[in-house]
């Protein structure tokens, strides 16, 4: 009896388990679905931004601005600055590992760097790997564009200041809306090459000078490319995450099916058992009776 109620018990265990990969799933569905949504409502405005900024280099060929890359880069030995943006939970398989591992390669080959770590498994990992990490605060469970602006005010301060010469977003984003991969993309400074795509007006007036119009376009530009670097790796982990439940459900009900049948096969061992034990019975008291009557 005490064989077949472990199997009851792991039947139930396995059960409330499968319960709550499956809730997981359906709620990472839901998250990935109101982000999307959410980047939608902003993604014209910020289009309309890079075409402005497109149109600043279109026009002016050289001019000089801190934001502009240099024809000549005599930057390659400075300090670079990371965003790095991981999550805070897991159970959302390779997602955050990836996020690291493409960190620690990247910093093997530039040890001269700042970490600006949003996530706090991120956070923890590189902090435990002797990394030195700036903490970020911001909420990955919901990304707003108010904490992208926090975020691009925090950095823009940092490189307007000299403390990196170059800043890099390291996020994950969605391929084909099915695969995730890690990125590894350089916003600040410009290059021209990155704006010269499509046909542009050449007949622009900046007023009072294409640098002043760059420097004030150039916030709104970072706020715009790391809300989209957040919804993306949100919207990342949400897929792993529903990948990861979707493999833990599967797996659970090939585990039920295997205890249903192990349970069946106990239980009819029970009760062949129980047969037994009750014709035994039944022939010895049959025996007993006509051993008392001779």
């Amino acid at each position: 009896m005490s064989g077949l109620n472990e199997v009851k018990a792991r039947i139930k265990g396995v059960g409330e388990t499968q319960k709550i990969t499956n809730a997981l799933y359906l709620i990472s569905s839901a998250k990935v679905r109101r982000a999307r949504a959410e980047l939608q409502k902003t993604a014209p405005y910020f289009s309309a931004i890079s075409e402005e900024v497109k149109a600043v280099f279109k026009t002016v060929k050289r001019f000089d601005s801190k934001y502009f890359y240099p024809e000549n880069d005599h930057m390659t030995d400075s300090t670079y600055g990371y965003l790095v943006i991981t999550a805070d939970r897991g159970m959302a398989g390779a997602y955050n590992h990836n996020v690291v591992k493409s960190v620690e390669r990247t910093l093997s080959l530039h040890e001269k760097s700042k970490l600006y770590v949003i996530g706090d498994l991120g956070q923890e990992y590189l902090s435990e790997c002797g990394f030195d990490v700036e903490k970020v605060h911001c909420k990955m469970e919901n990304p707003s564009l108010s904490s992208a602006r926090k975020i691009s005010d925090l950095l823009l301060e940092k490189y307007d200041s000299g403390e990196f010469s170059k800043l890099f977003v390291v996020y994950t984003d969605m391929v084909e809306g099915k695969s995730f991969s890690v990125k590894e993309t350089r916003i600040l400074p410009f290059h021209s090459s990155e704006f010269e795509i499509g046909d542009a007006k050449t007949d622009y007036e900046f007023q009072p000078s294409a640098e002043v119009v760059l420097e004030n376009i150039v916030p709104a530009y970072v706020v715009g490319f790391i809300y989209s670097a957040l919804v993306d790796s949100f919207c990342a982990e949400q897929n792993a995450r529903m990948i990861a439940m979707k493999s833990a459900n599967d797996n659970a009900k090939e585990m039920l099916e295997e205890l249903a049948t192990e349970y069946n096969h106990a239980r009819q061992n029970q009760i062949t058992t129980e047969m037994t034990e009750i014709a035994s019975g039944a022939k010895y008291q049959k025996e007993k009776k006509a051993s008392e009557q001779l």
